[in-house]
Protein backbone atom coordinates (compact mmCIF):
# COMPACT_ATOMS: atom_id res chain seq x y z
CA UNK A 1 0.00 0.00 0.00
CA UNK A 2 1.38 3.39 -1.03
CA UNK A 3 1.11 6.24 1.53
CA UNK A 4 1.70 9.89 0.63
CA UNK A 5 4.14 12.22 2.38
CA UNK A 6 2.46 15.61 1.97
CA UNK A 7 3.50 19.20 2.69
CA UNK A 8 1.43 20.22 5.75
CA UNK A 9 0.32 23.71 6.73
CA UNK A 10 3.28 25.20 8.59
CA UNK A 11 1.86 28.44 9.89
CA UNK A 12 -0.81 31.05 9.39
CA UNK A 13 -0.85 32.53 5.86
CA UNK A 14 1.75 29.99 4.72
CA UNK A 15 0.47 28.48 1.48
CA UNK A 16 3.67 26.98 0.08
CA UNK A 17 7.08 25.69 1.09
CA UNK A 18 10.47 24.89 -0.40
CA UNK A 19 12.04 21.45 -0.17
CA UNK A 20 15.43 22.27 1.38
CA UNK A 21 16.95 18.80 1.82
CA UNK A 22 15.91 15.17 1.59
CA UNK A 23 17.12 13.22 4.63
CA UNK A 24 16.55 9.80 3.03
CA UNK A 25 16.88 8.35 -0.45
CA UNK A 26 14.58 6.33 -2.64
CA UNK A 27 14.68 2.72 -1.50
CA UNK A 28 15.60 3.56 2.11
CA UNK A 29 13.69 1.96 4.94
CA UNK A 30 11.95 4.57 7.16
CA UNK A 31 10.14 4.30 10.48
CA UNK A 32 6.93 6.05 11.45
CA UNK A 33 7.60 9.67 12.59
CA UNK A 34 11.19 9.52 11.29
CA UNK A 35 12.13 12.88 9.69
CA UNK A 36 12.42 12.36 5.94
CA UNK A 37 12.64 15.88 4.46
CA UNK A 38 13.48 19.42 5.56
CA UNK A 39 11.10 22.13 4.35
CA UNK A 40 11.55 25.90 4.53
CA UNK A 41 8.79 28.52 4.57
CA UNK A 42 8.83 32.23 5.34
CA UNK A 43 7.72 31.33 8.88
CA UNK A 44 9.76 28.31 9.94
CA UNK A 45 12.16 25.54 8.99
CA UNK A 46 10.57 22.17 9.67
CA UNK A 47 11.31 18.47 9.33
CA UNK A 48 8.43 16.48 7.85
CA UNK A 49 8.06 13.02 9.47
CA UNK A 50 7.12 9.80 7.75
CA UNK A 51 3.38 9.10 8.26
CA UNK A 52 4.04 5.35 8.34
CA UNK A 53 6.86 2.81 8.39
CA UNK A 54 7.94 1.29 5.11
CA UNK A 55 10.18 1.90 2.12
CA UNK A 56 10.47 5.31 0.47
CA UNK A 57 9.53 4.25 -3.02
CA UNK A 58 9.54 7.59 -4.85
CA UNK A 59 10.59 11.22 -4.29
CA UNK A 60 8.22 13.46 -6.23
CA UNK A 61 9.55 16.95 -5.42
CA UNK A 62 13.30 17.63 -5.80
CA UNK A 63 15.39 19.82 -3.50
CA UNK A 64 15.01 23.54 -4.15
CA UNK A 65 11.49 23.33 -5.60
CA UNK A 66 8.65 25.38 -4.08
CA UNK A 67 5.21 23.74 -3.94
CA UNK A 68 1.80 24.54 -2.41
CA UNK A 69 0.60 23.16 0.92
CA UNK A 70 -0.94 19.72 0.40
CA UNK A 71 1.43 18.72 -2.39
CA UNK A 72 2.50 15.07 -2.37
CA UNK A 73 6.26 15.17 -1.74
CA UNK A 74 6.98 11.44 -1.78
CA UNK A 75 5.35 8.05 -1.41
CA UNK A 76 6.05 5.26 1.06
CA UNK A 77 5.41 1.58 0.40
CA UNK A 78 3.95 0.61 3.78
CA UNK A 79 4.15 -3.10 2.96
CA UNK A 80 7.94 -2.82 3.16
CA UNK A 81 8.30 -4.13 -0.37
CA UNK A 82 8.88 -1.93 -3.37
CA UNK A 83 12.14 -0.42 -4.40
CA UNK A 84 14.24 -1.88 -1.55
CA UNK A 85 13.00 -5.43 -2.01
CA UNK A 86 13.21 -5.70 -5.76
CA UNK A 87 16.40 -6.40 -7.61
CA UNK A 88 17.07 -3.82 -10.26
CA UNK A 89 16.03 -4.96 -13.69
CA UNK A 90 18.39 -4.37 -16.59
CA UNK A 91 17.04 -1.88 -19.03
CA UNK A 92 16.05 -3.29 -22.38
CA UNK A 93 18.49 -2.17 -25.06
CA UNK A 94 17.18 0.40 -27.44
CA UNK A 95 16.61 -1.01 -30.95
CA UNK A 96 19.45 -0.11 -33.27
CA UNK A 97 19.10 1.30 -36.76
CA UNK A 98 18.37 -1.12 -39.62
CA UNK A 99 21.48 -2.62 -41.19
CA UNK A 100 23.05 -0.39 -43.80
CA UNK A 101 21.27 2.74 -42.68
CA UNK A 102 23.10 5.80 -41.45
CA UNK A 103 22.40 6.85 -37.84
CA UNK A 104 20.25 9.93 -37.54
CA UNK A 105 21.40 12.87 -35.48
CA UNK A 106 19.50 13.26 -32.23
CA UNK A 107 16.98 16.04 -32.59
CA UNK A 108 16.16 17.84 -29.31
CA UNK A 109 12.48 18.00 -28.59
CA UNK A 110 11.08 21.40 -27.73
CA UNK A 111 9.82 21.83 -24.17
CA UNK A 112 6.06 21.52 -23.95
CA UNK A 113 4.39 24.88 -24.07
CA UNK A 114 2.46 25.91 -20.97
CA UNK A 115 -1.13 26.48 -21.99
CA UNK A 116 -3.82 28.12 -19.95
CA UNK A 117 -6.31 25.56 -18.60
CA UNK A 118 -10.02 26.15 -19.03
CA UNK A 119 -11.07 29.28 -17.06
CA UNK A 120 -13.21 27.60 -14.38
CA UNK A 121 -10.65 24.84 -13.85
CA UNK A 122 -7.72 27.29 -13.57
CA UNK A 123 -9.51 29.44 -11.02
CA UNK A 124 -10.32 26.38 -8.91
CA UNK A 125 -6.74 25.11 -9.06
CA UNK A 126 -4.98 28.38 -8.28
CA UNK A 127 -3.27 28.63 -4.90
CA UNK A 128 -4.68 31.21 -2.45
CA UNK A 129 -1.52 33.32 -2.73
CA UNK A 130 -1.69 33.19 -6.53
CA UNK A 131 -5.30 34.40 -6.42
CA UNK A 132 -4.36 37.23 -4.07
CA UNK A 133 -1.41 38.40 -6.20
CA UNK A 134 -3.50 38.14 -9.37
CA UNK A 135 -6.26 40.21 -7.80
CA UNK A 136 -3.79 42.91 -6.73
CA UNK A 137 -2.36 43.04 -10.24
CA UNK A 138 -5.81 43.07 -11.89
CA UNK A 139 -5.09 39.77 -13.63
CA UNK A 140 -7.68 37.08 -14.39
CA UNK A 141 -6.09 34.02 -12.78
CA UNK A 142 -8.00 31.80 -15.18
CA UNK A 143 -5.81 33.13 -18.03
CA UNK A 144 -2.50 32.35 -16.33
CA UNK A 145 -0.56 29.29 -17.59
CA UNK A 146 -0.06 26.82 -14.72
CA UNK A 147 3.21 25.12 -13.83
CA UNK A 148 2.48 23.95 -10.26
CA UNK A 149 1.85 20.45 -9.03
CA UNK A 150 -1.41 19.00 -10.30
CA UNK A 151 -1.80 21.83 -12.78
CA UNK A 152 -2.12 24.50 -10.08
CA UNK A 153 -1.46 28.16 -10.79
CA UNK A 154 1.24 29.39 -8.38
CA UNK A 155 2.36 32.86 -7.35
CA UNK A 156 5.39 32.51 -9.63
CA UNK A 157 3.07 31.78 -12.57
CA UNK A 158 1.14 35.00 -11.91
CA UNK A 159 4.34 37.03 -11.55
CA UNK A 160 5.70 35.63 -14.82
CA UNK A 161 2.39 36.44 -16.49
CA UNK A 162 2.51 40.04 -15.22
CA UNK A 163 6.22 40.54 -16.04
CA UNK A 164 7.47 37.86 -18.45
CA UNK A 165 11.08 36.78 -18.02
CA UNK A 166 13.34 38.74 -20.34
CA UNK A 167 15.92 36.70 -22.29
CA UNK A 168 19.47 37.43 -21.14
CA UNK A 169 20.45 38.68 -24.58
CA UNK A 170 17.70 41.31 -24.48
CA UNK A 171 18.06 42.32 -20.83
CA UNK A 172 20.41 45.30 -21.29
CA UNK A 173 18.11 46.96 -23.81
CA UNK A 174 14.87 46.39 -21.87
CA UNK A 175 15.87 46.76 -18.23
CA UNK A 176 16.65 50.21 -16.81
CA UNK A 177 20.33 50.62 -16.03
CA UNK A 178 19.71 51.55 -12.39
CA UNK A 179 18.12 48.13 -11.75
CA UNK A 180 21.16 46.16 -12.88
CA UNK A 181 24.56 45.58 -11.35
CA UNK A 182 27.55 43.92 -12.97
CA UNK A 183 29.50 41.85 -10.44
CA UNK A 184 32.99 43.30 -10.02
CA UNK A 185 36.24 41.51 -9.15
CA UNK A 186 36.42 40.98 -5.40
CA UNK A 187 32.63 41.06 -4.88
CA UNK A 188 31.25 38.22 -2.78
CA UNK A 189 28.12 36.66 -4.24
CA UNK A 190 26.06 34.61 -1.77
CA UNK A 191 22.86 32.99 -3.08
CA UNK A 192 19.83 33.53 -0.86
CA UNK A 193 18.95 30.59 1.35
CA UNK A 194 15.40 29.24 0.91
CA UNK A 195 14.37 30.88 4.21
CA UNK A 196 15.94 34.23 3.28
CA UNK A 197 14.25 34.15 -0.13
CA UNK A 198 10.84 33.37 1.33
CA UNK A 199 11.18 36.03 4.02
CA UNK A 200 12.07 38.52 1.29
CA UNK A 201 9.02 37.53 -0.74
CA UNK A 202 6.78 37.86 2.32
CA UNK A 203 8.13 41.33 3.07
CA UNK A 204 7.60 42.49 -0.52
CA UNK A 205 4.07 41.06 -0.43
CA UNK A 206 3.32 42.91 2.82
CA UNK A 207 4.54 46.25 1.47
CA UNK A 208 2.58 45.71 -1.72
CA UNK A 209 -0.57 44.69 0.18
CA UNK A 210 -0.69 47.21 3.03
CA UNK A 211 -0.26 50.99 2.78
CA UNK A 212 2.21 51.40 5.64
CA UNK A 213 2.05 54.48 7.85
CA UNK A 214 4.38 55.12 10.78
CA UNK A 215 4.22 57.11 14.00
CA UNK A 216 6.76 57.42 16.85
CA UNK A 217 6.49 58.04 20.58
CA UNK A 218 9.32 59.12 22.90
CA UNK A 219 8.96 57.51 26.33
CA UNK A 220 10.51 58.27 29.70
CA UNK A 221 11.30 54.82 31.10
CA UNK A 222 12.37 56.03 34.57
CA UNK A 223 9.53 54.31 36.45
CA UNK A 224 9.90 51.07 34.48
CA UNK A 225 13.62 51.04 35.30
CA UNK A 226 12.80 51.55 38.97
CA UNK A 227 10.34 48.63 39.05
CA UNK A 228 12.77 46.34 37.23
CA UNK A 229 15.70 47.29 39.47
CA UNK A 230 13.61 46.59 42.57
CA UNK A 231 12.68 43.05 41.46
CA UNK A 232 15.39 41.83 39.07
CA UNK A 233 17.49 39.89 41.62
CA UNK A 234 14.48 38.22 43.18
CA UNK A 235 13.15 37.41 39.71
CA UNK A 236 16.44 35.83 38.60
CA UNK A 237 16.62 33.66 41.71
CA UNK A 238 13.03 32.50 41.23
CA UNK A 239 13.09 31.87 37.46
CA UNK A 240 16.70 31.41 36.41
CA UNK A 241 16.93 34.23 33.84
CA UNK A 242 17.05 38.01 33.83
CA UNK A 243 14.01 40.26 33.70
CA UNK A 244 14.28 42.39 30.56
CA UNK A 245 12.30 45.46 29.55
CA UNK A 246 10.43 43.61 26.78
CA UNK A 247 7.73 42.09 29.06
CA UNK A 248 6.93 45.58 30.37
CA UNK A 249 6.46 46.84 26.79
CA UNK A 250 4.33 43.84 25.79
CA UNK A 251 2.23 44.20 28.95
CA UNK A 252 1.55 47.86 28.16
CA UNK A 253 0.83 46.96 24.53
CA UNK A 254 -1.85 44.37 25.34
CA UNK A 255 -3.51 46.71 27.83
CA UNK A 256 -3.61 49.40 25.14
CA UNK A 257 -4.97 46.94 22.57
CA UNK A 258 -7.97 46.26 24.81
CA UNK A 259 -8.75 49.98 24.73
CA UNK A 260 -7.90 50.40 21.03
CA UNK A 261 -9.11 47.20 19.29
CA UNK A 262 -8.75 48.69 15.80
CA UNK A 263 -5.06 47.69 15.99
CA UNK A 264 -6.01 44.10 16.85
CA UNK A 265 -7.54 43.35 13.47
CA UNK A 266 -7.10 42.03 9.93
CA UNK A 267 -8.35 43.06 6.52
CA UNK A 268 -10.43 40.32 4.89
CA UNK A 269 -11.11 41.22 1.25
CA UNK A 270 -13.54 44.16 1.58
CA UNK A 271 -14.13 43.82 5.33
CA UNK A 272 -12.22 44.54 8.55
CA UNK A 273 -12.18 41.82 11.21
CA UNK A 274 -11.64 43.11 14.77
CA UNK A 275 -10.46 40.14 16.83
CA UNK A 276 -11.71 39.22 20.27
CA UNK A 277 -8.55 37.46 21.46
CA UNK A 278 -5.17 39.15 21.81
CA UNK A 279 -2.29 36.92 20.68
CA UNK A 280 1.00 38.83 20.51
CA UNK A 281 3.66 37.77 18.01
CA UNK A 282 7.22 38.31 19.25
CA UNK A 283 9.91 38.69 16.57
CA UNK A 284 12.93 36.51 17.44
CA UNK A 285 16.23 36.56 15.55
CA UNK A 286 17.81 33.12 15.05
CA UNK A 287 20.94 31.97 13.25
CA UNK A 288 18.79 31.10 10.22
CA UNK A 289 16.71 34.27 10.16
CA UNK A 290 13.69 35.87 11.78
CA UNK A 291 10.85 33.80 13.25
CA UNK A 292 7.76 35.14 15.00
CA UNK A 293 6.30 32.84 17.69
CA UNK A 294 3.03 33.81 19.38
CA UNK A 295 2.14 34.42 23.04
CA UNK A 296 -1.47 33.22 23.29
CA UNK A 297 -4.03 35.30 25.21
CA UNK A 298 -1.31 37.73 26.21
CA UNK A 299 -3.86 40.04 27.85
CA UNK A 300 -4.64 37.32 30.43
CA UNK A 301 -1.05 37.04 31.64
CA UNK A 302 0.68 38.91 34.43
CA UNK A 303 4.00 40.63 33.84
CA UNK A 304 5.79 37.55 35.16
CA UNK A 305 3.65 35.28 32.99
CA UNK A 306 4.56 37.31 29.91
CA UNK A 307 8.27 37.21 30.82
CA UNK A 308 8.16 33.41 31.20
CA UNK A 309 6.24 32.91 27.95
CA UNK A 310 8.55 35.19 25.94
CA UNK A 311 11.70 33.55 27.34
CA UNK A 312 10.37 30.06 26.61
CA UNK A 313 9.36 30.85 23.02
CA UNK A 314 12.58 32.74 22.24
CA UNK A 315 14.88 30.04 23.61
CA UNK A 316 13.04 27.26 21.77
CA UNK A 317 12.96 29.27 18.55
CA UNK A 318 16.75 29.72 18.69
CA UNK A 319 17.28 26.01 19.41
CA UNK A 320 14.92 25.05 16.54
CA UNK A 321 12.41 23.41 18.87
CA UNK A 322 9.49 25.69 18.04
CA UNK A 323 6.43 24.01 16.49
CA UNK A 324 4.49 25.33 13.49
CA UNK A 325 1.37 25.75 15.64
CA UNK A 326 3.26 28.21 17.85
CA UNK A 327 3.76 30.50 14.85
CA UNK A 328 0.06 30.74 14.00
CA UNK A 329 -2.68 33.10 14.99
CA UNK A 330 -0.85 36.26 16.05
CA UNK A 331 -3.04 39.38 16.10
CA UNK A 332 -0.35 42.06 16.72
CA UNK A 333 3.46 41.98 16.65
CA UNK A 334 6.16 43.47 18.88
CA UNK A 335 9.69 43.55 17.45
CA UNK A 336 12.67 44.18 19.71
CA UNK A 337 16.04 44.42 17.88
CA UNK A 338 17.88 44.54 21.23
CA UNK A 339 20.50 46.88 22.63
CA UNK A 340 21.76 47.78 19.17
CA UNK A 341 18.31 48.70 17.92
CA UNK A 342 19.37 52.34 17.38
CA UNK A 343 17.05 55.30 17.89
CA UNK A 344 13.98 53.84 16.18
CA UNK A 345 12.93 52.12 12.96
CA UNK A 346 9.71 51.22 11.19
CA UNK A 347 9.11 47.48 10.84
CA UNK A 348 7.15 45.84 8.02
CA UNK A 349 3.70 44.61 9.05
CA UNK A 350 3.41 40.87 9.70
CA UNK A 351 0.52 39.85 7.45
CA UNK A 352 -2.41 39.44 7.94
CA UNK A 353 -2.11 41.77 10.96
CA UNK A 354 -2.57 45.53 10.71
CA UNK A 355 0.06 46.75 13.18
CA UNK A 356 3.58 46.14 14.44
CA UNK A 357 5.42 47.95 17.25
CA UNK A 358 9.21 48.22 17.01
CA UNK A 359 11.26 48.91 20.13
CA UNK A 360 14.12 51.41 19.92
CA UNK A 361 17.27 51.52 22.02
CA UNK A 362 16.96 52.96 25.54
CA UNK A 363 19.59 55.62 26.30
CA UNK A 364 20.11 58.23 29.00
CA UNK A 365 19.54 61.72 27.64
CA UNK A 366 19.01 65.22 29.05
CA UNK A 367 15.36 66.27 28.92
CA UNK A 368 13.37 69.18 30.29
CA UNK A 369 11.04 68.44 33.19
CA UNK A 370 9.01 70.63 35.54
CA UNK A 371 10.34 70.34 39.11
CA UNK A 372 8.61 72.30 41.86
CA UNK A 373 7.07 74.62 39.31
CA UNK A 374 10.36 75.34 37.52
CA UNK A 375 11.73 73.91 34.27
CA UNK A 376 14.86 71.88 34.81
CA UNK A 377 17.19 69.77 32.69
CA UNK A 378 17.40 66.24 34.06
CA UNK A 379 18.88 62.97 32.79
CA UNK A 380 16.32 60.24 32.08
CA UNK A 381 16.39 56.81 30.37
CA UNK A 382 14.55 57.52 27.12
CA UNK A 383 13.20 55.11 24.54
CA UNK A 384 11.39 55.45 21.20
CA UNK A 385 8.58 53.14 20.13
CA UNK A 386 7.68 53.14 16.43
CA UNK A 387 4.29 51.91 15.25
CA UNK A 388 3.71 50.79 11.65
CA UNK A 389 0.03 50.37 10.79
CA UNK A 390 -2.11 49.45 7.79
CA UNK A 391 -3.95 52.56 6.66
CA UNK A 392 -6.64 50.44 4.97
CA UNK A 393 -7.91 49.43 8.42
CA UNK A 394 -6.59 52.07 10.82
CA UNK A 395 -6.77 55.86 10.59
CA UNK A 396 -4.26 58.21 12.15
CA UNK A 397 -6.36 59.16 15.19
CA UNK A 398 -6.85 55.63 16.62
CA UNK A 399 -3.27 54.67 15.76
CA UNK A 400 -1.87 57.71 17.58
CA UNK A 401 -4.29 57.13 20.44
CA UNK A 402 -3.06 53.56 20.84
CA UNK A 403 0.60 54.57 20.90
CA UNK A 404 -0.11 57.45 23.29
CA UNK A 405 -1.82 54.99 25.66
CA UNK A 406 1.21 52.65 25.54
CA UNK A 407 3.37 55.64 26.46
CA UNK A 408 1.10 56.60 29.36
CA UNK A 409 1.19 53.09 30.81
CA UNK A 410 4.99 52.82 30.60
CA UNK A 411 5.64 56.25 32.04
CA UNK A 412 3.22 55.56 34.91
CA UNK A 413 5.20 52.41 35.75
CA UNK A 414 2.31 50.74 37.58
CA UNK A 415 3.27 47.08 37.11
CA UNK A 416 2.75 44.17 39.48
CA UNK A 417 4.96 41.15 39.06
Amino acid sequence: MSIAVELPALGESVVEGTVARWLVREGDRVERDQPVVEVTTDKVDAEIPAPAAGVLEEILVPEGETVPVGTRLASIDASGAGAAAEAPRPAAPAPGPPPGSAPEAAVPRPAPEARPPPPAEAAARATPLAKRVAGQAGIDVARVPASGAGGRVTRADVERHVAPVTPASEAPSRQPAYLTYAVQPGDEVTPMSPLRRLVAEHMVLSKRTSPHVGTVAEIDMRNVVAVRDAHKEEFRRAHGFGLSYLPFIVHATVRALREHPALNASVLEDAIVVKRDIHVSIAVETDKGLVVPVVRHADRLSLTGLALAIEDLASRARSKQISPDELKGGTFTVSNPGRQGNLYGFAIINQPQVGILRVGEMVKRPVVRSLEGQDAIVVRPMMHLALSYDHRAVDGAPANGFLFHVRELLEAGEFDL
